[in-house]
């Protein structure tokens, strides 16, 4: 995950009028009320922020395609930064987020003071090891240098990864929370640390790179088949999932979308779009 990229002037300037416009509802909105005792206006559309890929496009899918069904007025509102959507979410200039993990999250809310709160899993996007000149796992040799996410929970996800790949050795028990000096065994390599939005574009500097799932979609890379490693699904605890603040869950729009993203359609949809590059997640709601 990524710290405070600033998005695009275009997207920015419509982000902020249609924040503005699009913010909860006030106690003079006939609604039903949130768990909060805020009042949610369901005659108003629910704007979610979302990552463009893979998040935006699953829910343009279910705006498309299965919303008015349900009488849902669903607004997709893309950002290209993971902190964005959470103080939006926060101040209640959006009503959900969906693009993030629960690693992230919880980070995020201690270090932010704010209270966004999982909903329901949608899916995982496994991280992977990529490179544009080395083309087996065995070829990577000491000297060479790997680029990895610089934030909390992804830096230390990628260096798991390339632990259990017998790339560098970390210390026990240091888990996802790892850092750069917590490897014990370096083998040789070299690290740089990036924005994990950047990694992508630093293939071409760097022997190889460590890339979140949605990333490397953006940079036309296919996970299951370009990764030199790739994460497991299996007991994986970095599944994306709709979020909101604390107290709207209740609010019928988000159930209803809830349902939706866990639909049948949707899962088809994913797993027809992203031939295995990224993986349902359904069942329980998120661990809150």
């Amino acid at each position: 995950m990524r710290k405070n990229i600033k998005i695009t002037a275009a997207v920015a300037s419509a982000a902020a009028l249609a924040l503005g416009l699009s913010a909860c509802g006030t106690d003079s909105d006939p609604a039903s009320k949130s768990e909060s005792g805020a009042k949610a206006d369901t005659s108003k559309a629910l704007v979610v922020a979302a990552s463009p890929t893979p998040h935006a496009d699953i829910l343009n899918f279910v705006k498309k395609n299965l919303a008015e069904k349900e009488g849902l007025k669903l607004e997709v509102k893309e950002f290209t930064d993971y902190v964005l959507p959470n103080t939006a979410t926060q101040s209640g200039q959006v009503d959900a987020n969906f693009f993030q993990h629960k690693p992230y999250l919880d980070d995020f809310n201690a270090k932010n003071k704010t209270t966004i709160v999982p909903v329901v899993n949608v899916h995982l996007e496994p991280l992977g090891l990529y490179s544009k000149k080395i083309k087996d796992l065995k070829d990577i040799k000491a000297g060479q240098t790997i680029a990895v996410p610089n934030d909390t929970t992804n830096g230390g996800r990628a260096l798991q990864l390339l632990a259990e790949n017998d790339l560098i050795t970390l210390k026990d028990g240091v888990g996802t929370s790892a850092k750069l000096s917590d490897i014990t065994d370096k083998k040789g390599l070299e690290f740089k640390e990036l924005e994990a939005a950047t990694v992508p574009r630093a293939l071409n500097d760097v022997d190889a790179a460590v890339i979140n799932g949605n990333y490397a979609l953006e940079a036309k890379l296919s996970p299951a088949k370009d990764s030199l490693a790739l994460e497991k699904a299996e007991g994986n605890p970095y599944a994306n999932f709709l979020a909101v603040k604390e107290g709207n869950e209740k609010d019928p729009r988000v159930e209803k979308l809830a349902k939706l993203l866990n639909s049948d359609e949707v899962k088809k949809f994913i797993d027809d779009t992203y031939q295995g590059s990224i993986v349902a997640s359904f069942g329980a709601p998120a661990a809150s």
